[in-house]
């Protein structure tokens, strides 16, 4: 292990709304796809850990799911998941967008370390500035002054590298003196199930609309290699609804075909080695409601 003297190591939860940009964030800074990403919100749903080494240190990055006011079950055990990064974090990453404080952003404001407390230093990241006229940047970084006595606001772009490496300066000098926490060749703590349900559902956020994104949910069953090195996994995608199962098969089993052919393509890739991919879908009703789903689809501990 280094020596606590002359190494750098620690904690950085990436906070903000939902779509705010914090996976895409994430991947930028681990320097690979550890998180999922897509256009509409509330994507992550679960604490991902990504890891970034340095010659004289290690960054640990902790992703969220995105702050707003609870509806379901789920919600509240995932912002409650979220509020525990906020306390066990040596820096935490406020992410805001482009385009103006939100009401949810003040929710998130509402959240952090209160302002006198200097204990953990928070940086505020401005998100999608490629997106924004450059003039509009200086009066969102003084309102953001007035409304939090940040340690540093910086403009970035996560999707197109915009001020990425000053961002990862700043926190690597953020960082205190420690230990290498883990080893060198890791980019994330989850196991592969995590990363092919995850694919999975991806794909089934990019093709479907209206309510199906926020009321699936995907479980491995079964996740195996042959011994002429295919890869055989069995999902199975929930949703709360009979009506929600029809429009995630399709007509003919066409919509699960297409999910099933985007995840297995890119799985192959994760994996490097051909991959069958098997999947079914299957009603569990309102189970963002139900604690005993929950805990059966992993998002509460048994």
């Amino acid at each position: 292990m280094e020596e606590a003297s002359s190494f750098r190591s620690g904690f950085v939860a990436i906070v903000g709304k939902p779509n705010v940009g914090k996976s895409t964030l994430l991947n930028a800074l681990v320097g690979q796809k550890i998180a999922i990403t897509s256009k509409k919100p509330e994507t992550t749903r679960e604490r991902i850990l990504g890891i970034r080494n340095f010659p004289k240190g290690q960054l640990i990055f902790v992703d969220t799911p995105g702050l707003r006011r609870p509806t379901f079950l789920l919600d509240r055990e995932m912002i409650e998941a979220a509020k525990e990064s906020l306390t066990s974090a040596d820096l935490i990453l406020t992410m805001v967008d482009a385009f103006g404080f939100k009401k949810e952003d003040h929710y998130v404001f509402s959240l952090l370390p209160p302002k006198e407390s200097k204990k953990i230093p928070v940086f505020l990241t401005i998100n999608k500035i490629d997106c924004v006229d450059k003039k509009t940047l200086l009066p969102l970084i003084e309102e953001g002054n007035r409304l939090y006595p940040f340690q540093e606001i910086i403009p970035i772009s996560a999707l197109k590298g915009d001020n990425m490496a000053v961002l990862f300066e700043e926190a690597v000098k953020a960082m205190p003196k420690g230990p290498r926490y883990y080893p060198e060749e890791m980019a994330t703590d989850h196991p592969p199930e995590f990363s092919v349900k995850e694919l999975i559902r991806e794909k089934i956020l990019a093709l479907t609309h209206q309510e199906i994104p926020y009321c699936i949910a995907v479980k491995i069953e079964e996740m195996s290699e042959r011994e002429d090195g295919l890869m055989t996994i069995r999902a199975t995608i929930f949703v709360e609804r009979d009506s929600q199962k029809a429009i995630v098969i399709g007509r003919k089993g066409q919509m699960l075909k297409k999910i099933g052919t985007r995840a297995r393509k890119e799985l192959e890739g994760y994996f490097q080695k051909r991959v069958f991919l098997d999947l079914w879908v299957k009603v569990l009703r309102d189970w963002r409601q139900d604690r005993e789903a929950l805990k059966r689809l992993g998002y509460l501990e048994g």
